[in-house]
């Protein structure tokens, strides 16, 4: 049990490669469909002329996909470091059989990192409207006030700092929280696991902030007279339940192959505790930030809603975003032997995590393409692209390294855990 070691197949290998190609695929149908139809999917002409673009809507498009997928997957990414960190500074024993799965999922990190950065010099003008010269020119037309206010903190320079400056305190402390943790394969003890709870406690401190200012810049800054003090918690919210989601999920798979004998029923259920209760968590978030938004209706908070609930083309998004993420989760998973089986862990994880995704898209999308947004071949096509390419990292780390934190100190409290 101690040894077990993950093989990542040929098979699994070929069907990823498989799924990579077909996203690859049907993403080009979607671009060739778009420009074949003129961009004219929403209000075509009008969309040709407020993008900019003279003809290249299409680009806008796939900019705002790629910057949702990034978001997400690197948010599934840091996650795994989270929940890491918790699980140290909490002491925590009933998670040693699980430790090994966000170990892998964090390796995506310095990808994530990578594409975040590149879309964003290349799209940035697509994607952030403060980030064009002339809004803070008091001599041209199109000067505005509010943003001219904003432009100690939104602008290119202390952007791309922020962004790169918290990537690599993040990769960082993940680099040294690793190798303690496979340190203590070796030599057992508690002088690792000590590190570990130091390290994590300093990972934890500083992604409080970090987190949030990234959630700002990342995507509250995509609507830049839009605020909500609660936005910083909201991501972080979407991005915990879903990062729970799939350490559950892949957990089932793994058992479902023989692997992580150390996991029963019992670590099942504290990790379905945590994604049902999570969920209600992000809902609360979700409700909190909508009422006093709303309810204050003050016309520039305002905008932010009515974009997306009053909206022809965004409206089924809005309402299916409470269905996938709070009424589902919380009825399937309501029962206490419903947080115990495979099979109910094998459906309800799927569901949150693309009901996660359409949250990112809620956030993103409308503040970027307007009415001109879609949910079409280029949209699957890069949820697949991007969700292959991030299971192929996972599996790939998983496989370098034993299943099982075999010499972590407690593993006897793993063993005998009973809830």
């Amino acid at each position: 049990m101690s040894d077990e070691k993950y093989i990542f197949s040929a098979g699994a290998k070929k069907n990823i490669l498989i799924t990579f190609v077909v996203g690859l695929v049907l993403a080009a149908i979607g671009v060739v469909m778009m420009n074949m139809g003129g961009h004219h999917d929403a209000h075509g002409a009008e969309a040709a002329v407020d993008a900019g673009h003279h003809g290249f809507h299409w680009t806008k498009r796939l900019y705002a996909n790629l910057w949702i997928n990034n978001l997400f997957f690197t948010g599934l990414s840091l996650i795994g470091i989270f929940f890491i960190a918790i699980q140290y500074v909490a002491q925590a024993g009933w998670s040693v059989g699980l430790k090994r799965i966000p170990m892998a999922m964090a390796s995506w990190l310095p990808i994530g990192a990578g594409l975040m950065i590149i879309v964003f010099l290349i799209a940035n003008h697509d994607l952030f409207h403060w980030t064009h010269e002339y809004l803070y020119d008091k001599a041209d037309e199109r000067f505005d006030e509010i943003l001219y206010n904003k432009k100690g903190y939104l602008n290119f320079g202390f952007y791309m700092a922020r962004m790169v400056g918290f990537f690599a305190v993040w990769y960082i402390l993940f680099r040294l929280i690793r190798k303690q943790m496979l340190t203590e394969d070796i030599e057992g003890g508690v002088t690792s696991w000590k590190k570990n709870v130091t390290l994590s406690a300093i990972f934890l401190v500083f992604f409080g902030y970090s987190s949030s200012i990234a959630a700002w810049d990342w995507v509250m800054s995509i609507d830049p007279h839009w605020f909500s003090t609660m936005f910083g918690w909201y991501v972080f919210a979407s991005w915990w339940v879903s990062g729970l989601a799939l350490i559950a999920f892949i957990a089932v798979l793994l058992k479902d192959k023989g692997y992580l004998k150390i996991v029963n029923a019992n670590h099942l259920h504290d990790i379905g505790k945590f994604i049902w209760g999570f969920s209600i968590f992000w809902t609360y978030i979700w409700f909190s930030q909508f009422l006093l938004i709303y309810y204050a209706n003050i016309p520039e908070e305002t905008i932010y809603f009515v974009e997306r609930w009053k909206s022809d083309q965004y409206s089924v998004y809005f309402f299916l975003n409470l269905i996938l993420n709070f009424f589902l989760p919380f009825l399937l998973l309501l029962p206490r032997e419903a947080k115990r089986h495979t099979r109910f862990l094998k459906v309800v994880p799927p569901i949150i995590l693309f009901g996660h995704w359409i949250d990112f898209y809620l956030m993103v999308t409308p503040g970027t393409l307007k009415e001109n947004g879609g949910f079409g071949l280029l949209e699957i096509g890069l949820i697949m692209v991007y969700a292959s390419a991030f299971v192929y990292t996972v599996l790939h780390s998983l496989a370098k390294h034993p299943l099982v934190a075999k010499n972590h100190p407690m593993m006897e409290e793993t063993l005998h855990h009973h809830i």
